[in-house]
């Protein structure tokens, strides 16, 4: 296991660039959503109305890009695998740093990320099938609508995991004890239900086998800022590319409950 002061280290430094699922396994992973000053209150409102997609769990100082609560020795401009660039609500790069794009009226915001309970998953038996497989996780748009708040709305997106059938109740119930990273699922089932036409072509991620006897099960995505923010075309915002997320110094164990 890597300890994440030793992971982020291997990031900065380019020696790891890939999805961040099972690496410093039981240390709490976070999305992350960058955006000027102005936009940060109703951003910061959107995610109280929305805390199952978009639990926060710490806030930068505006131009500060160290997140004094969840690694107070971090850097988000350098320490996440891969960033993303969404000019007036379009994808325009993706890079490995973004120094250059910081200002001083940057505000980070770090969001619970569903990869922070796989550990509890696998700890009960209960398989993770894109760490098998050695992917992303696949997450897709639905057609459930996040509450509104200000400039910012849009559809909730989700993450999926296949689950065998008499998993599927111990899957809820350990996942149920992590709020703060999305929690129990919000939907067991068929995708149509939810406004998913295709399993198999995920919007962001990779898809996954679903072996028989499966079902997939979705959980509530930090990449529904993302989502979000193709909705409002704000000037400039930075994220996380999907899976490439940041480690923070949090024990998982810190976020679960009874």
């Amino acid at each position: 296991m890597i300890h994440p002061e030793e992971a982020r280290r291997m990031i900065r430094q380019k020696q790891w660039n890939r999805p961040t699922a099972g690496m410093s396994n039981g240390y709490t992973q976070a999305n992350l959503v960058i955006l000027p000053k102005e936009l940060a209150f109703e951003f910061l409102l959107f995610c109280q109305r929305n805390p199952k997609s978009c639990p926060v769990l710490d806030v930068t100082e505006p131009g500060s890009p160290v997140p004094q609560l969840a690694a107070p020795s971090a850097d988000l401009r350098s320490d996440l695998p891969s960033y993303r660039v969404y000019r007036n609500g379009i994808l325009t790069e993706e890079v490995q740093d973004i120094h250059s794009y910081w200002t001083k009226d940057m505000t980070g915001f770090l969001i619970g990320c569903s990869f922070s309970f796989e550990q509890a998953l696998m700890q009960n038996k209960i398989p993770v099938r894109h760490i098998e497989e050695n992917c992303n996780v696949p997450m897709y748009k639905t057609s459930i609508n996040c509450v509104k708040a200000g400039r910012f709305e849009g559809p909730m997106v989700v993450s999926m995991r296949p689950i065998p059938e008499k998993d599927v109740v111990r899957a809820v119930q350990v996942t149920s004890r992590f709020p703060s990273v999305h929690g129990a699922p919000v939907h067991i089932g068929d995708p149509r239900s939810i406004g998913i036409e295709s399993i198999d072509t995920p919007d962001f991620g990779d898809a996954v086998t679903i072996n028989e006897g499966e079902v997939p099960v979705f959980w509530a995505c930090g990449v529904t800022p993302q989502a979000v923010v193709m909705n409002v075309k704000p000037e400039l915002v930075i994220t996380h590319s999907p899976g490439h997320m940041f480690i923070t110094d949090w024990t998982d164990e810190e976020f679960g409950v009874l």
